[in-house]
């Protein structure tokens, strides 16, 4: 990936021109170790560069990969296994062929001299900042193993809660899906047959009847051009939601959602807390922890309510303080981080947060799950019957008349 730069000598001449480094942090190293002062860097634009970030939406690596890779390394660690032996071993357990080509660079950076963050900065369509940040930390303190575990355990909450939440909106999607399709296939196929009976008997027909052919009608004449305008809406969608008023826009809406708005606050509330404690406990600073929590809590709303406290915590406020001002953050949230502030155990309460947004966050997913499923079978029932029902007596009552 090419970056351009401005940066100037120890003896003030201006350098600009553009580096080629995997990272955003890979070309800063190389800029340093040059003696140069940066004064901007930023990713270079032009098609080059476009086509590379389009290519890498191939090249996935799903969350349980690294979930799996985590737990192997922190195995390994806690064997005594060599770090080279380590990769090298993880490298050939992997299915993989993206993230097994990323730990064979990892191991080949580390071994030529970077340290393993740096060496795992330079993908970061794998590894978040709050990833290399913990390694950083493990480095620093000499507790590498220590910290590979912590990141396992904490991987595996993330992916755990996920996945459930996922998962549990399958069958619902299933279900709602199957009800569209059957009453497209009626209204398209099935009701056009019928009418087409009516209407050569003459027949007088009741008012839902006569409704449901309309629509049927409608449907038929107009179904394509409606098909083509909603691809184009939500063509102009999609890129609306890639600009940044989109995302925030997009972000906000979510949590605020009827039925699933709550769940999905309490699902940010648990990274929240999860991630800033491991943070803490990883010995991070409590700002650099707070900007590192708002770019993997996932929400704009979130992420800038989180900034706004590193902001706040920098001109010497307290996070609780902070966090008050805000309404999408629970007065218990603050209350539980003002008791931890008091008593310098915020890591240990914000793990008790967590732990409690979690089975929080499972009893509602549990309790949507339970409710949704029968509501949408009566839904899909009821939809189908009035279809049905608008079909049949006409047909019965014109066999009466026979």
């Amino acid at each position: 990936m090419q970056f351009t730069y401005q940066a100037r000598t120890p003896e003030g001449e201006e350098r600009s021109g553009t580096i080629e480094a995997r990272s955003l942090e890979g070309a800063t190293e190389i800029l340093q170790r040059n003696n140069l002062i940066i004064v901007e860097i930023q990713p270079a634009a032009g098609a080059a560069s476009i086509f590379k970030q389009q290519l890498r939406f191939f090249d996935h690596v799903s969350q349980r990969d690294v979930v799996i890779f985590s737990r192997q390394l922190a195995t390994l660690f806690e064997a005594q296994v060599p770090l080279v032996q380590a990769f090298k071993t993880l490298a050939g357990e992997s299915e993989n062929i993206v993230f097994r080509t990323a730990i064979g660079e990892i191991l080949e950076d580390a071994s030529g001299g970077s340290s393993l963050s740096q060496a795992f900065s330079r993908h970061p369509h794998i590894f978040s900042q709050f990833y290399v940040n913990m390694v950083r930390a493990g480095e620093e303190s000499g507790k590498l193993g220590e910290v590979f575990s912590f990141l396992a355990d904490h991987l595996e909450r993330s992916y755990a809660l996920t996945s459930k939440a996922r998962t549990s909106l399958i069958y619902p999607a299933f279900i709602f899906s199957a009800f569209v399709g059957v009453i497209v296939v009626m209204l398209v196929v099935v009701v056009p047959r019928i009418s087409d009976i009516f209407k050569e008997i003459g027949t007088e027909l009741p008012i839902y009847t006569r409704a449901i052919i309309g629509l049927s009608s409608f449907f038929r004449a107009w179904g394509i051009w409606l098909l083509i305008l909603l691809a184009i809406g939500a063509v102009f969608l999609w890129r609306f939601l890639l600009t940044e008023r989109g995302r925030d826009l997009w972000d906000a809406i979510k949590i605020r959602l009827p039925l699933i708005g709550g769940l999905l606050r309490k699902i940010y509330l648990t990274r929240l807390t999860d991630n800033l404690a491991t943070l803490i406990v990883a010995g991070i600073p409590i700002i650099r922890a707070l900007q590192i929590t708002a770019d993997v809590v996932q929400n704009r709303v979130y992420a800038k309510i989180i900034l706004a406290a590193s902001d706040s915590v920098r001109g010497g406020s307290t996070i609780s303080y902070a966090f008050e001002r805000y309404n999408d953050i629970p007065p218990i949230i603050t209350q539980m981080i003002k008791i931890g502030e008091e008593s310098g155990r915020l890591d240990v309460i914000l793990k008790s947060a967590a732990r409690f947004y979690q089975r929080d966050v499972d009893n509602l997913l549990d309790n949507f799950v339970s409710l949704i499923e029968p509501a949408l079978i009566i839904m899909l029932g009821l939809g189908v019957g009035v279809l049905v029902a608008a079909v049949l007596f006409p047909l019965y009552n014109l066999s009466s008349i026979l």
